[in-house]
């Protein structure tokens, strides 16, 4: 092994940036988190990141998994101010070869890689082989994508489904995004299941039910701790997780995912048992005639904190 064989790979989100070496065979090392708000470019914190594991020698190959989406040089994340060159982000690490990503498009690479410790099934089904899966995860946004498995090996498609338009289930749900369209143009699903949208998702419901709404974060929203305190808490996060159903649902029967439906992102793994016993599941079949097909198709529950690095690496042979 020399220092020639190593590579660098990034998971670069809203709230946080990973990154890590990756050696001949694909193993992660030195992995470090930093918090994307500190830094003012990519190019500052990967900076940061190199000066503090100190290779030998610069990495040559590099993967970055980015939350945005990747049509071309220009790079803007949507939901934080980061914007960069991949061209002008190549030539200053001096970087032979430079592949940036959509987030969840290397999360979709990661699924075929994940061991049994790293899921939770939620629910019934049985995965069909050599069928698309889908990969759908709340965190400070809301990422989607799919897995297609051809002849020539495994696609992804990296969409934008996290905007699409948040449909409603109840009457309830129809109340909350009847108030949310007076504060948005469009009510997506982002606005609703991600981070910022546990807490539209609760400060609507004060409003709904005329209570005053404390200044909590989604990480408080979804505390068993506040919920003892602010039963609209628990209340918030009970319909985050049946709405999130119901757009899991979609996705599935959009792409025929009887594959699987992949649950990633920074906000469900912390609230696994309680997900588990939630609404998500059943929600996530009630669709009428089709849910007996929807019933066959298995949900999981995402374990592995490091899903964008493990796929950003999986893409290092593409570069």
């Amino acid at each position: 092994m020399t220092d020639a064989d190593i590579d660098l790979v990034g998971d670069i989100g809203a709230t946080n940036a990973r990154f890590a070496l990756v050696r001949a065979g694909g193993s992660l090392s030195s992995v470090r988190l930093y918090i994307a708000a500190d830094y003012s470019s990519p190019q500052a914190a990967i900076e940061t990141y190199l000066a503090e594991v100190s290779p030998a020698r610069q990495p040559r190959r590099a993967v970055l998994a980015v939350a945005s989406p990747v049509t071309g040089d220009q790079i803007t994340m949507t939901n934080h101010p980061w914007t960069f060159s991949v061209k002008a982000l190549q030539q200053r690490f001096g970087l032979k070869c430079l592949l940036v990503v959509n987030d969840f498009a290397a999360n979709a690479v990661a699924i075929p890689h994940l061991g049994e410790k790293d899921r939770i099934q939620i629910g019934g089904g049985e995965p069909v082989n050599n069928a698309p899966i889908g990969v759908i995860g709340p965190g400070t946004g809301l990422g989607v994508s799919v897995l297609v498995p051809t002849a020539g090996g495994p696609i992804t498609i990296a969409g934008e489904g996290g905007h699409v338009t948040m449909t409603p289930a109840s009457a309830e749900e129809s109340a909350i995004i009847d108030l949310m369209r007076q504060r948005y143009d469009h009510v997506s699903a982002e606005r609703l299941l991600s981070g910022p949208g546990l807490v539209n998702l609760y400060n609507v419901r004060c409003e709904l039910t005329k209570t005053l709404a404390a200044s909590y974060t989604a990480e408080q929203i979804t505390s068993p701790l506040i919920w003892d305190q602010d039963p609209r808490t628990r209340e918030a996060t009970e319909l985050f997780c049946a709405m999130l159903g119901t757009v899991a649902g979609n996705l599935a029967l959009t792409l025929g995912a009887r594959g699987g439906i992949y649950i990633a992102g920074g906000i469900v793994p912390h609230m696994a048992s309680f997900f588990a016993q939630s609404g998500f599941r059943t929600r996530f079949e009630t669709k009428g005639r089709l849910r007996e097909y929807l019933a066959a198709i298995p949900t999981y529950l995402i374990m592995q904190p490091l899903l964008g690095l493990v796929g950003a690496a999986v893409l290092l042979d593409k570069t």
